[in-house]
């Protein structure tokens, strides 16, 4: 993974660098494992526009990820690394050994072929879900429960990573990519692992104020707009 840097053909790209995407492996999602993802444009049920600046954009749909990895002892092979519209990290394509297939989030260092399982007496090694109980102490976690059984909800973005520091009764304790700590009930699951495309944070989008950076439009007044 790198980052490729846009030629300054305006002010606006002159700063610009974008992924080279050379980690893909596949440009076309599984059909299976899609849903539909309409777009508003800021309008209601009566077409009329209700939030305004919105609009435009590539049609999307849904990757249906698996941050529950609930399909325990089944091994899967990771069979794609592709691109999600929706996420900053990558997500790999899992065939099951039972012919069942997933989207998972891509932990950083897994690739093509190498074989990921879940479940509570797993290995604890990069790829792997199991709950926090089993877990060694300072393992690097990511796509953490909160609430056993719901999938994993926070440390899902690319580059993330908490760290298990403590188990005590009931409980855990992790360190947060925040730097907060924050404890969690020891039955919920993790993946091991540092979430994948590492780059992200590096990324530069260009010239425009902190709206541009954080990879949002920068819209005019109203005043300041044509009244027509």
């Amino acid at each position: 993974m790198a980052l490729r840097n846009r030629k300054p053909t305006s002010p606006g790209r002159r700063f610009q660098s974008v992924s080279d995407f050379a980690d893909i492996t596949k440009t076309t999602p599984e059909k299976t494992l899609l849903a539909p993802k309409p777009k508003t444009g800021g309008r209601n049920s009566y077409g009329r526009k209700t939030s305004r600046h919105r609009g435009g954009g590539h049609k999307q749909q849904y990757r249906i990820i698996d941050f529950k990895r609930n399909k325990d002892t089944v091994p899967a092979k990771v069979a794609a690394i592709e691109y999600d519209p929706n996420r900053s990290a990558r997500i790999g394509l899992l065939h099951y050994a039972d012919g069942d297939k997933r989207y998972m989030l891509l932990p950083h260092g897994l690739g093509v072929g190498d074989t990921v399982t879940s479940g509570a007496d797993v290995e604890a090694r990069v790829g792997n879900a199991l709950p926090l109980r089993r877990m060694p102490l300072g393992t690097q976690i990511h796509n953490i429960e909160l609430i056993a059984g719901r999938g994993g909800q926070i440390v899902r973005s690319a580059g993330s990573s908490a760290q298990l520091l403590a188990k005590e009764g009931d409980h855990a304790t992790i360190r947060l990519p925040s730097g907060a700590v924050r404890r969690v009930r020891i039955e919920c699951m993790a993946t091991v692992g540092q979430v994948s495309h590492l780059d992200h944070a590096n990324q530069k989008i260009g010239k425009g104020g902190p709206a541009r950076h954080m990879g949002k439009r920068p819209t005019g007044r109203g005043s300041a707009m044509n009244p027509r």
